[in-house]
């Protein structure tokens, strides 16, 4: 259950300000149809960040559990620091084609500006750090929901009323504090 929480509320908040709730604020102003906006940003995020999921895994698998320790723990520090850096939407991530109708469009170009981004970078080493990989994907998957459900309904009224800042550096503050205890940890629970 720590594996689900740990990962909802990190996600939830780094996901604000983000570039792909940018992007949920831009197709909500644009397509005014938020429950196929809503479906694909969900399958998106599931399948992206169950693809992140897998990587960290795999990575666990991959390394021995002192040189785990020390990537994860670095890892976490510099998201912590990643998280200070504001996003910006790229303006071919904007670009969208009603072409394949408003759930398929939302779907592609959500899991596309997902890639490589903090929350799926944050997916790979927190699915590295926890053994549950259901639990990881899961917490992600809400997380991201939670922070782009309101984007996608409430759209700009909520988005000039959120402290951004403040937020980021509760997130960069947490994946700090994550990456110190597992630095200082002789052992990650679970291996």
């Amino acid at each position: 259950m720590d594996a689900f929480l740990i990962a909802t509320g990190i996600v939830a908040l780094a996901e604000i300000g983000d570039k792909t709730q940018l992007l949920s604020f831009l197709l909500a102003a644009r397509y005014q149809k938020p429950w196929p906006i809503i479906a694909g940003i969900f399958v998106a995020t599931l399948v992206n960040h169950a693809l992140a999921g897998a990587v960290g895994s795999w990575l666990t698998a991959l390394m021995g559990p002192d040189t785990l320790r020390w990537v994860l723990g670095i890892s976490f520090i510099l998201m912590a620091g990643w998280m200070l850096i504001p996003d910006k939407l790229d303006e071919e991530e904007a670009d969208v084609s009603l072409r394949f109708g408003v759930f398929g469009t939302t779907l592609i170009v959500f899991f596309l500006a997902e890639m490589g981004d903090k929350t799926q970078v944050a997916t790979v080493a927190l699915a590295a750090r926890y053994v549950d990989f259901f639990m990881v994907v899961a917490g992600t998957t809400v997380g991201m929901m939670i922070a782009n459900v309101p984007a996608v309904l409430v759209g700009d009224k909520l988005a000039a009323k959120l402290p951004v800042r403040l937020v980021h550096g509760i997130a960069a503050l947490i994946f700090a504090v994550l990456g110190g205890y597992v630095l200082m940890s002789e052992r990650l629970p679970g291996f």
